[in-house]
């Protein structure tokens, strides 16, 4: 096991990108070196080449306007939604007549497994993170599964899935 220098999260010896908060494990291209000769120690790895290994993560901070694009698969319009401190995802709860902040029933969300409180979207700062809410079927962001009530960090450019309801998140 590896420990997060960021966040002191217990990672997989093969983790390149702390599962928990989503930044290099290691703390810097100086831990993976190669031998340039067998007279010399080591050497810094070529930056322009190498850094493939690692995820092209976007940027987590908002653009001005404060305006997040949802591009759900299979629907040809976004969704746009104008930030505001928390946000939820969800289906309209047909007993109660309770809504959540963002109404998913036109994307086939109840067909797809979300819950009718599936996710939130906090604003924190300057930036945003997504928190599964306790769902049935669970969120994630770029493959990984999101432990419920833990706020994990949503960059520009990431895959949220929620349940079988994959979501392409852009600020704007």
């Amino acid at each position: 096991m590896v420990e997060c220098m960021h966040c002191g999260h217990q990672n997989s010896e093969n983790e390149v990108l702390c599962v928990h908060c989503g930044l290099p494990v290691r703390s810097s291209l100086d831990d993976f070196v190669m031998p340039d000769n067998k007279e010399s120690a080591t050497r810094r790895l070529d930056i322009s080449s190498d850094l493939a290994m690692f995820p092209r993560w976007g940027t987590s901070s908002l653009g001005m306007e404060r305006k997040l694009v949802l591009h759900i698969r299979g629907y040809d319009l976004p969704l746009v939604l104008s930030l505001r401190d928390r946000l939820v995802l969800g289906r309209l709860d047909t007993d109660t007549g309770e809504a959540p902040d963002v109404p998913l029933d036109g994307y086939g969300a109840e067909e797809l497994g979300v819950s009718r409180r599936h996710a939130a979207i906090i604003t924190d700062d300057d930036a945003l993170k997504v928190v599964d809410l306790g769902s049935a079927n669970f969120s994630f962001i770029n493959g990984q599964k999101l432990i419920a009530n833990q706020p994990r960090i949503l960059r520009d450019g990431d895959e949220l899935r929620l349940s079988r309801m994959v979501i392409r998140v852009q600020f704007a």
